[in-house]
């Protein structure tokens, strides 16, 4: 009989500064962020027996965690260093590296992706004393060039959405519940499809039969020799009235999650839990695959291009300035290497920053309004730079 593992999977993340601007500005909104991060890892703990999770945190979401005056205004809501304790504790919770800016790697300059994954992989190993094996690429935005740099950052597998990915094998229907080899230039990692339709209902509202029911229906749907079946399921975890219900019963964790794991328990249902690293333990890829250059679908966006952070004149103009400035930063490491003074190396340091800041993927997403922010960054970086 064939076996059905179910691995649910939350992002995490903040822009630069975010957690301290929304406490002064917006406490009830701050208040209903910062309990879904520690919700998660209480309900983890709640159904160790049998519940999972992927998490992914983004390495500028952990270095407000660690901020002293974050700490401090949010401990009306959370301790904050107590809930990472409880991440680090949990043994069903597998975390997943990413950027540490949030950056989306197809449209940032390909010299500055590899300090991006070390700085997030580094500040994930550090705080939760976990090696993540496991990628989310920022906004699912994913490109095959990508594959050197994930496995030289010490990544096993990476997540994509399956809507864009293209098994080898031309048998029948693509199978998008196991996971796939994939290979760039020599360089070779796994590729773990992540559902996009059961996590639409994932980000939104659903309930533990209806789960299970298109769960089956799905895999019965896509006919496979495949002894195992992995369905992954994966949404922002903080945002939307259905992750910050302050009513837990009436939200993902009380009203879908418990039960869920509860039916687990009582051995009601014949989907089983599983981390993903786990899952490749017991059935690694035996199969090749492409995965099409793409993001996930937010908004009207279908994310089979990433229009929803490049599609405007003025998103264009900024991603343009971006690679300037970053161009300019390397042309003056390579021209000033061995004689530059201490004070000239701060502004370098100081102007590397601020480049790798200006990358992070919200800046675009909310276009005009947030678009100044990489200007504000861009501007300093150059004057740095001279």
């Amino acid at each position: 009989m064939e076996k059905v593992y179910y691995s649910c999977g939350l992002h995490m993340h903040q822009p630069p500064g975010n957690l301290k601007l929304l406490i002064e500005t917006n406490e009830w909104e701050a208040q209903q962020i910062i309990r879904c991060y520690e919700r998660a890892a209480r309900y983890a703990h709640k159904y160790k027996k049998v519940a999972t999770l992927c998490v992914g945190f983004s390495g500028i979401l952990l270095e407000q965690f660690e901020d002293k005056e974050v700490i401090e205004k949010y401990k009306k809501f959370v301790d904050i260093p107590a809930m990472i304790e409880m991440y680090r504790k949990a043994k069903n919770i597998e975390i997943i590296g990413m950027g540490y800016y949030h950056p989306i790697f197809p449209l940032i300059p390909k010299e500055d992706w590899e300090e991006q994954l070390k700085l997030g992989r580094e500040m994930v190993e550090r705080v939760f004393g976990q090696k993540p094996k496991g990628f989310w690429p920022s906004e699912m935005a994913f490109c095959m060039e990508m594959i050197p740099a994930l496995k030289k950052a010490g990544y096993e597998y990476v997540v994509v959405d399956h809507v864009h990915l293209r098994p080898h094998s031309s048998e029948g229907k693509p199978d998008v519940f196991i996971p796939y080899r994939a290979t760039y230039n020599g360089s070779q990692i796994t590729v773990v499809p992540r559902n996009r339709d059961i996590s639409n209902a994932q980000e939104s509202g659903m309930d533990p039969g209806w789960f299970s029911n298109e769960v089956n229906h799905k895999i019965k749907e896509n006919l496979s020799k495949e002894k195992a079946r992995l369905v992954v399921t994966w949404s922002d975890g903080e945002n939307g009235g259905w992750f910050r219900q302050m009513d837990e019963n009436s939200g993902f964790f009380g009203h879908f999650f418990a039960p869920f794991m509860e039916r687990v328990e009582r051995k009601e249902v014949n989907i089983r839990p599983i981390k993903i690293s786990d899952y490749l333990k017991k059935y690694p890829p035996t199969k090749e695959a492409t995965v099409n250059t793409g993001a996930w679908n937010v908004g009207s966006t279908s994310g089979y291009d990433f229009s929803q952070w490049n599609g405007s004149p003025s998103q264009r103009e900024a991603i343009a300035n971006l690679f300037e400035v970053s161009r300019r930063y390397w042309e003056v490491k390579r021209e000033r290497k061995g004689k530059l003074t201490r004070e000239k190396r701060e502004r370098i340091k100081q102007a590397r920053k601020l480049i790798l800041e200006a990358e992070t993927s919200c800046y675009l997403f909310w276009g005009d309004a947030w678009i100044p922010k990489i200007y504000q960054k861009l501007n300093q970086a150059r004057e740095l730079l001279k």
